[in-house]
């Protein structure tokens, strides 16, 4: 007769086996598929490697060469891949050299050197920086010095996708907008470049609270513009709004507008007093 194996038995065993199938997966991570989504690893990079169960962490460069100097194994490629898939690299060849049975293997940036984006425009100084996944545009600008009195309030972030697409994404330079919400990604990537374009700016005058010159931004309209200077005052007239705009000869035209049309750089606004 079958012997029936007691129910805390069956539940112990199962137990087990669960916790090795999670013990396996922690110690031999499956590569990652998404590149676009994580900073690679590159020439240049400080990358600290530990092997659990070892009381000191090595610390190391990627070489030119994109390799990186493991103790007992020697040089392990990992240009090109995230920290994780790196790390499943170094754990396979110290499996396979007999070093370990089963080693956990941990790889962290340490100091970034190949994941740079370039900064352009009115900043104090263009350049390239390096960044890391938590970079924000804030620290990166400070990274530039800061931007000018000229800068603009708004930013594009240009992004190259693997078939060589370049996409331009508007974002605000105040640090008042997460970037997660311009961009496809949650944090800036190696090869990006940010440019900080001049200020454009508009002009009003006539029956406003306060005529004068304004920043510009993106699809601001006529009654925005003039909100911006305080708004129409007591003698003026919203059906009296006139627009002066530069034309491609260099001459300005004069155009009657709607209050909800949008203006341009350079534009001068002018609310004429009410006839009644």
């Amino acid at each position: 007769m079958m012997k029936i194996q007691p129910l805390a038995t069956i539940f112990a065993v199962a137990l087990l086996l669960v916790l090795r199938a999670a013990a396996s997966h922690a110690t031999n991570p499956q590569p990652t598929t998404d590149s676009r989504h994580v900073s690679l690893l590159g020439a240049g990079d400080s990358v600290s490697i530990q092997v659990f169960g070892q009381p000191d962490a090595t610390n190391v460069y990627v070489g030119d060469d994109g390799t990186i100097s493991v103790p007992l194994i020697g040089n392990v490629q990992v240009a090109g891949t995230s920290p994780v898939d790196a790390a499943a690299r170094v754990a396979k060849a110290l499996k396979d050299g007999g070093y370990f049975v089963d080693p956990h293997v941990t790889i962290i940036v340490t100091q970034p050197r190949s994941q740079l984006v370039s900064v352009l425009g009115e900043v104090q100084s263009s350049g390239r920086y390096p960044i890391n996944p938590s970079t924000t545009i804030v620290e990166l600008l400070a990274q530039a010095g800061g931007v000018k009195e000229t800068a603009s309030d708004v930013g594009y972030l240009l992004r190259t996708d693997d078939n060589g697409h370049v996409s331009r994404y508007a974002v605000k330079l105040n640090g008042l907008s997460d970037i997660k919400d311009a961009l496809p990604t949650a944090s800036l990537l190696g090869g990006d470049s940010l440019v900080v374009p001049r200020a454009g700016h508009f002009f009003v005058s006539g029956e406003v609270t306060a005529p004068g010159k304004y920043s510009i931004e993106p699809g601001m309209t006529v009654i925005q513009a003039i909100a911006r200077a305080g708004g129409i005052n007591e003698r003026g007239s919203e059906r009296r709004i006139q627009l002066k705009r530069l034309g491609k000869d260099g001459q300005y035209q004069v155009l009657h507008v709607k209050p909800g049309d949008p203006i341009q750089a350079d534009d001068i606004i002018r609310v004429k007093e009410s006839i009644f």
